[in-house]
């Protein structure tokens, strides 16, 4: 994506946020690829597979069009997108664990360690839990770990998201994975 995309977008999010309605009709395709690798990676290691990407991504569309927020640009647009599509899956799990009577959620993994051992099977609903549990405690270090695992951005754009040092962004994400994983380890 070059310069002027990224330009454009900031414009078009600007102009929707203003209640602009066809900006958000032509900014769409400019974002879809991107909404799509997020889908993806949200999607990446769910094993029931029930939702697909595309239809991950529509929904959040969906969720996105209604929404009431002062669009700061495309980063901020990428992370209340990666959150929306979060929040789909959780509703999605809930919704599944309903019909199935109160059936055990499906579960996803959360990787981050290297190698085909390290994965951990854990239901979205725990992770969305905890998340929200470590946004309770500290905000900034909840934003950090979502805006990295679930946004895809690298260390240095989710400082420049929240506007803090990138060793701090590598603090951070440590303390919230290590923190998550306890909490969903004892839980």
């Amino acid at each position: 994506m070059t310069e002027l995309d990224r330009g454009e977008i900031t414009r078009l999010l600007v102009a929707w946020g203003e209640g602009d309605e066809a900006a958000m009709d032509r900014l769409m395709p400019l974002v879809y690829a991107e909404l799509h690798g997020i889908a993806r990676r949200h999607m990446r290691d769910e094993r029931a597979r029930t939702l697909q990407t595309t239809a991950l991504v529509h929904e959040a569309y969906i969720r996105l069009a209604g929404a009431d927020v002062a669009w700061e640009g495309r980063r901020h647009f990428l992370a209340i997108a990666a959150r929306t599509m979060r929040r789909v899956l959780v509703d999605h799990a809930r919704a599944r664990q309903r019909e199935k009577r109160g059936g055990a959620a499906e579960p996803v993994t959360l990787i981050d360690a290297p190698g085909p051992d390290a994965r951990d099977p854990i239901d979205v609903i725990a992770i969305d839990g905890a998340l929200e549990q470590l946004r309770a405690l500290d905000e900034r270090k909840a934003q950090s770990l979502e805006l990295h695992y679930f946004a895809g951005l690298d260390y240095l754009q989710v400082a420049d998201v929240l506007g803090i040092a990138p060793a701090t962004v590598h603090r951070d994400i440590r303390f919230a994975k290590n923190w998550l994983y306890d909490r969903l380890r004892t839980d």
